[in-house]
C-alpha cells in the first residue's frame, strides 16, 4: 500500500446553479488550500451555471476563469457499490463512464440552490457517501426560511412576525399581497426569497412602491417569497459545530455598510466590519449561544452551521433570522473566523468537518434499511 493509498480521499463540490455560485468558488478556494495534503488525497468537481459536472487538474481556475476547455465531464453515481468520481468519456456511439477515483468523504461547497437545500445530500445518501454538513431535512428547512421559522414556533424560538406568498399570488393579485404585508407590521418591512442566501434578492422596504419592487425582485429568484417584520437591531452571528452534542462559538457582530447586510455589503464594500467577540455582556453571550444551540438541534443540524440572530435594541430579546447550513468559508468568513476567536484554527476546523462526517456516516449504518421478521412473531 502506498502512501497516497492511506490518505482520505476527498473529494470537494463547488460552483453549481445558484445565484451564489461565485461566492461557493471563493469558499472552494480557501478550503482546497487548507486541505493537509499528508492527510488528504483532493479531488475536485465543478458544478457550472448551467448544472454541468466537470473535473479534471484545476477545475477551481477554470470555472473562475469560464475557460473549460481540457475539463472532463464528471459525475458521481446514486449507485453504493460505485461511489466514486466518473468520467463522462464521448465516444463515436455512445457516452461512457470511467471511473477515475473512489471516494471517502465530499466537502460539498454549495451554497445556496441545489447545494445547501438537501439537493446533493440525497444523492450522497443514496450513494452512501460520507459528506460534510447537515443531512436532508435539516438542509432543506434551514433553506427554506418560511418553513424554517415555522419549526422555530414550534420550539419556542422567537423569529420576527413574516407572511409567506407565492410567485403566483404577486403576479394575479399584486395589491392583496402588499395589502396583507402591510397588515403585518409597519414599515420598513423585509421581503426575501424564501430559498436563497447571502443576501441575493433581499430588499428593505420603506414604502408601497419600495415594497412592490422588492416582492417582484425577490420573484426572479424564488417561487415563495418572504414578507418579514423589520427589527431595529444588532446583527448578531453564531457558528456551530458538532453532531449529536454540537458547540456554540462565541458571537460576532456584523456592523453593516448598508442599512443592512446586503450583498453588496457583505462582498463589495469593505466598510462593513465584523467584530469578534461581539461586545456583548455574559447574560447576551450565554443566551445568544444557547439559541445557537437550539436552533441547530430544532432542524436535526449536523456537521456545521451559522445561526444568524437580531438583538432587539429597545427591548433586548434575540430573535433567530435564520440558520445557514453551508456557511461562508473563506479565511475571512464568520463562520471560521468565530471558531478562531474560540481557540479552533481555520485547519483544525476543516478536519474536525471531516471526522464529523465519517462520524456520521457510521452512525447512519446502524440503521437497518430491511424489515426482517423475527422468528416466533405473530
Amino acid at each position: 500500500m502506498t502512501d497516497s493509498d492511506k490518505k482520505l480521499r476527498v473529494c470537494v463540490i463547488f460552483g453549481g446553479v445558484s445565484g451564489e455560485h461565485e461566492i461557493s468558488l471563493l469558499s472552494a478556494r480557501s478550503i482546497l488550500a487548507a486541505l493537509d495534503s499528508q492527510k488528504y488525497a483532493v479531488f475536485q468537481i465543478g458544478i457550472t451555471h448551467d448544472g454541468v459536472w466537470i473535473t479534471g487538474d484545476d477545475i477551481l481556475t477554470a470555472l473562475s476563469d469560464n475557460q473549460l476547455n481540457g475539463c472532463s465531464y464528471a459525475t458521481l453515481l446514486a449507485d453504493p457499490t460505485r461511489a466514486g468520481i466518473y468520467r463522462i468519456s464521448t465516444g463515436n456511439v455512445v457516452e461512457q463512464l470511467e471511473l477515475i477515483q473512489k471516494v471517502d468523504v465530499v466537502f460539498p461547497v454549495l451554497h445556496g440552490t441545489f447545494g445547501e437545500d438537501g439537493s446533493i445530500q440525497g444523492l450522497l445518501e443514496l450513494a452512501n457517501v460520507a459528506y460534510v454538513g447537515s443531512g436532508v431535512v435539516a438542509s432543506a428547512v434551514g433553506m427554506d426560511k418560511g418553513i424554517f421559522k415555522d419549526v422555530m414556533r414550534a420550539n419556542g424560538i422567537p423569529v420576527a412576525d413574516y407572511r409567506l406568498f407565492s410567485r403566483r399570488e404577486t403576479k394575479e393579485d399584486i395589491a392583496l399581497v402588499i395589502e396583507e404585508s402591510e397588515r403585518l407590521a409597519p414599515y420598513p418591512l423585509f421581503v426575501k426569497p424564501a430559498n436563497l442566501g447571502s443576501s441575493v434578492g433581499v430588499s428593505k422596504c420603506h414604502n408601497r412602491a419600495e415594497l412592490l419592487q422588492g416582492l417582484k425582485e425577490a420573484a426572479r429568484y424564488d417561487r415563495r417569497i418572504l414578507v418579514e417584520k423589520g427589527i431595529n437591531a444588532r446583527e448578531i452571528e453564531v457558528s456551530v459545530l458538532g453532531n449529536e452534542e454540537p458547540i456554540a462559538s462565541l458571537p460576532g457582530e456584523i456592523i453593516p455598510a448598508d442599512e443592512f447586510y446586503s450583498y453588496d455589503a457583505k462582498y463589495h464594500d469593505d466598510r462593513s466590519q465584523l467584530i469578534i467577540p461581539a461586545p456583548l455582556n455574559e447574560a447576551q453571550i450565554e443566551n445568544a449561544r444557547e439559541l445557537a444551540v437550539r436552533t441547530y438541534k430544532a432542524i436535526d443540524g449536523a456537521g456545521m452551521a451559522r445561526v444568524d440572530m437580531l438583538l432587539e435594541k429597545g427591548s433586548g430579546i434575540i430573535f433567530v433570522n435564520e440558520i445557514n447550513t453551508i456557511p461562508g468559508f473563506t479565511q475571512i468568513s464568520m463562520y471560521p473566523k468565530l471558531w478562531e476567536a474560540s481557540g479552533i484554527s481555520y485547519t483544525e476546523l476543516i478536519d474536525r468537518l471531516i471526522g464529523l462526517a465519517m462520524e456520521r456516516k457510521a452512525e447512519r449504518q446502524n440503521t437497518t434499511y430491511r424489515y426482517i421478521r423475527e422468528k416466533g412473531a405473530k
